[in-house]
């Protein structure tokens, strides 16, 4: 339900459940992300240039379009093109047109950004496993698949 369509509806506020569960959620979100971003700081990269490398590196010749590349990240067109030109700058990626369509752009991993990829990503996921998969159980993780997986379809439908 949007905002707009909320005026005529009675709120449901949270219950105290509710709101610790949401609270702690926002919190280990943004601490995790805080920690891994910082992490990758020290090879140069944000946490939003590591997610665009990764994609790249796993696609069809480590390129992408620029409009799946922004969907895939979930940021917008505008933003992934400001990123993208950063990225060029560390040449870690170069801008490609699309041939089969003059509107089309690609965004390609560069040999310089392939060999990032895979000095950084080792440590990447040392990170990961320390700041959250370790701190869990196997049913815990099994848990949180099947809690966030509604969650998150439920969102990419509504993108």
């Amino acid at each position: 339900m949007s905002t707009l369509e909320t005026e005529n509806v009675a709120t449901r506020w949270l219950s105290s459940a509710e709101q610790r569960a949401w609270r702690v959620h926002l919190s280990a979100h943004k601490l995790l992300m805080h920690r891994l971003d910082r992490e990758l700081s020290s090879f140069g990269l944000s946490l939003n240039d590591y997610e665009i490398l990764v994609n790249l590196s796993e696609s069809q010749g480590h390129r992408m379009r620029m409009s799946d590349l922004a969907d895939a990240t979930i940021q917008s067109r505008s933003r992934l093109s400001h990123q993208i030109s950063r990225m060029e700058a560390a040449s870690l990626v170069v801008r490609e047109s699309c041939s089969s369509d003059r509107r089309g752009t690609f965004a390609v991993l560069t040999a310089h950004g392939w060999e990032m990829i895979k000095k950084v990503a080792p440590y990447h996921v040392t990170g990961v496993r320390e700041h959250f998969l370790d701190l869990l159980g196997d049913e815990q993780l099994q848990f949180l698949e099947r809690a966030y997986t509604p969650i998150v379809d439920h969102l990419k439908k509504l993108r």
